[in-house]
């Protein structure tokens, strides 16, 4: 992909579900005030980003283009995606969504192994999964080998006894308050192990 200007780029923020974004952006303007509000120098950005601190400073004074390749490097520098290079700021305006699910609103789905009830599910380009289960496995045999998705899991013991199990680490035992944060990709799943079955919160990562 190098060689891209950053007209495509834009095309690519668009397709990619950015906010409409009228006016063409000023790219120098807006890599500055992304630099400023972290707090960084050019010298600062320049080496987050691996580029030369004159070339950062051309870059933010409409002086050059940067190829595609120089915008990843700033996208990574500045911990964003490259299409948020050209997405404008708020313009002051305070962001605030917010959904509250009632207990027994969620939206359930059963399985062979668990009860899922999905946790705000109206809320639309989420970037985190949060549903309730009831645990009613008890053995791994119920399970059609393991589990694995893209992202990251948090795990919460909501009520009972549960056992985790996963690819790379012995199996461990979790009561009311524990919590585990894992890898999603690396095979995983648990079983109730306490006579009622286990209720927990998980949240998945949607990155």
């Amino acid at each position: 992909m190098q060689g891209k200007d950053p007209k495509s780029l834009i095309e690519i923020a668009r397709a990619n579900g950015s906010s409409d974004m009228g006016e063409p952006l000023d790219l120098g303007a807006r890599v500055r005030e992304l630099r400023k509000a972290r707090d960084w120098t050019l010298e600062q950005a320049a080496g987050q980003a691996g580029l030369a601190r004159s070339t950062l400073s051309k870059i933010e004074n409409g002086q050059m283009s940067p190829t595609y390749e120089a915008l990843k490097k700033l996208a990574v520098g500045l911990e964003i995606s490259v299409p948020q290079l050209f997405t404008p700021p708020e313009k002051g305006q305070i962001n605030g969504r917010m959904v509250v699910t009632k207990t027994g609103e969620g939206n359930a789905q059963a399985t062979a192994t668990y009860e899922h009830e999905l946790l705000a599910e109206t809320l639309t380009k989420k970037n985190m999964l949060p549903y309730r289960a009831r645990v009613r496995a008890r053995s791994m045999d119920e399970f059609d080998g393991w589990v694995r998705h893209d992202g990251e899991e948090f795990l919460y013991v909501l009520t009972g006894v549960l056992r985790l199990y996963t690819e790379f680490y012995e199996p461990v035992d979790m009561r009311r308050g524990d919590s585990a944060y894992y890898d999603a990709t690396m095979g995983h799943n648990v079983i109730s192990v306490s006579d009622e079955d286990a209720l927990i919160l998980w949240v998945t990562s949607l990155a």
